[in-house]
């Protein structure tokens, strides 16, 4: 027995859905253990706080951007931040979890001291000072980008003598009333932001240099309404969720199996809403297939609406340089600005940026193996959450919350206080690209990213369908997952370690 028990029996780095959606499993299937969530920022919400950019939304439906447990019930399915932090904070309140937030915490470094089994987390609080926790379990639920530093495009805007900001950084008071506003980019921040800029703005111009493949639905799911006027709310809400979970699979794969039939279609939808008249098809026809990066949602065909009326348009060209009232394009046009957005997306970070080490050794997570998507190879008692790229995050939240409940569940069981996947040398895994996108923050943030083996259970899957199923069904004891008290060195008697597959 260690002499003293750890701080936390668990420690969840992140107050936004991931780490909200930890805290909620926690409090249903681990109720006896002691944990708290720390959050660098002054409030929960990590990304539907921290952005404050006109329009902002989900780009996927709350039935499956909303928890598994918590039934969405605004009628927009397509959701803006302040409904979505809405959502949030009656999750922390209903269930107990505020209370256990620490907010103004920032964790800087943590250490896996292997004969304590014990994370040593040093965290950086919000007067500059640092304090030292310790946590049996370590979730990481601190997002994919960096929260610090947004991606540089490298544009030289000296010359420009109004207002340039990025998204990410966006000033609440910006007056762009009467003003011209051009916004350099064509992914889901961009094509957000246009058509909700026009209400003020006197012109919105989105400038891209490559298209995006864009889709419209209605931002009502008039299904999931109709059914939650019949059918108990929770019922209601599993269909929708389930009948939203299936399409998404469906689009995704039909996409990748048949992409010409799917881009006739995209092109299809868009003509109807825009009308043939406005369609320029160069436009809205990007160089790689659907899918190969992620779709861009339109609700209720804003951005098309937005065009139609002569408020917004999108241009397409290259920069080739920023003058003191605008930008000049490689085509000899020349864009007219008061104000530029650089909506030219996000940098990855791994692990929320934190410096981890293992036995005072750093960890180099381009090194580690993905484990069921949320744990590494031969690195104990830590997990993260890193969504799907094809549907909607929460999705993994859910399944790795759930995951992770029930290997504290099997340690307790065993009396137990390590869980480490463990990977021999000579494992001979082949590998597989841990991203199958194009998308460029995809494209420069992979050398940070963990390894990825083509069979699971070592890799980070895109599928789930059946991710949901093995993670539920398949026993947490699977050979590959060690549990043992600290100070072992070998599994427990009776257990054998399974070839890795």
């Amino acid at each position: 027995m260690l002499a003293t028990a750890p701080d936390f029996d668990m420690l969840i780095v992140g107050a936004g859905i991931s780490g909200i959606g930890m805290a909620a499993h926690m409090e249903m299937q681990c109720p006896g253990k002691n944990y708290t969530i720390l959050e660098m920022r002054d409030n929960l919400g990590g990304t539907w706080d921290l952005f404050k950019y006109p329009g902002i939304r989900s780009d996927s439906d709350m039935h499956t951007l909303g928890f598994v447990f918590e039934p969405w019930k605004h009628e927009k399915s397509i959701a803006d931040a302040p409904s979505i932090m809405d959502y949030l904070n009656t999750i922390v309140d209903e269930r107990g979890i505020r209370d256990k937030i620490r907010t103004g915490h920032k964790v800087i470094s943590t250490d896996w001291r292997s004969d304590e089994a014990r994370w040593h987390v040093t965290v950086q609080l919000a007067d500059g000072s640092q304090t030292l926790m310790t946590a049996n379990f370590l979730y990481l639920a601190s997002g994919y980008y960096d929260y610090d530093e947004p991606y540089d495009a490298g544009f030289d805007t000296g010359a420009f003598k109004g207002q340039v900001i990025h998204p990410q950084f966006y000033p609440e008071d910006l007056d762009y009333a009467g003003k011209k506003v051009v916004v350099i980019g064509s992914g889901a921040t961009a094509v957000t932001i246009v058509p909700s800029m026009t209400d003020k703005a006197a012109h919105v111009t989105m400038l891209q240099r490559t298209p995006t493949w864009m889709f419209s639905r209605p931002a009502k799911d008039r299904l999931a309404n109709f059914l939650r006027k019949i059918l108990p709310e929770k019922l209601a809400y599993k269909i929708t969720r389930w009948k939203n979970i299936k399409m998404q699979d469906f689009a995704f794969k039909q996409a990748r199996s048949r992409p010409e039939r799917v881009k006739k279609a995209l092109k299809k939808s868009i003509v109807q809403s825009l009308g043939e008249d406005k369609f320029h098809e160069p436009t809205f026809t990007p160089p790689y297939d659907p899918w190969d990066q992620r779709l861009c949602l339109v609700p209720d065909a804003d951005l098309f609406e937005a065009m139609k009326s002569g408020k917004a348009d999108i241009v397409t060209a290259k920069i080739s340089r920023f003058t003191e009232t605008g930008i000049e394009l490689d085509n000899g046009d020349h864009l007219e600005a008061d104000i530029i957005i650089t909506a030219t997306g996000l940098k990855l970070a791994i692990a929320g940026k934190i410096a981890v080490s293992q036995d005072g050794e750093p960890v180099d997570f381009a090194e580690r193996f993905y484990y069921k998507g949320c744990m590494f190879s031969n690195l104990p008692n830590l997990a993260v959450v890193f969504g799907y790229l094809n549907a909607s995050w929460t999705l993994r939240a859910d399944v790795n919350s759930d995951y992770i409940c029930r290997v504290l569940k099997a340690m307790d069981a065993k009396g137990c206080d390590i869980a480490e996947p463990v990977l021999p040398d000579d494992h001979g895994l082949e590998e597989d690209d841990i991203f199958d996108f194009s998308s460029g923050y995809i494209q420069r943030g992979k050398h940070i990213m963990p390894r990825n083996a083509v069979a699971y259970p070592w890799r980070l899957n895109q599928e789930y369908i059946s991710d949901r199923k093995i993670m539920r069904d398949s026993p947490v004891e699977d050979g590959l997952l060690s549990l043992r008290k600290a100070g072992a060195n070998s599994l427990h008697e009776g257990e054998k370690m399974e070839p890795a597959t």
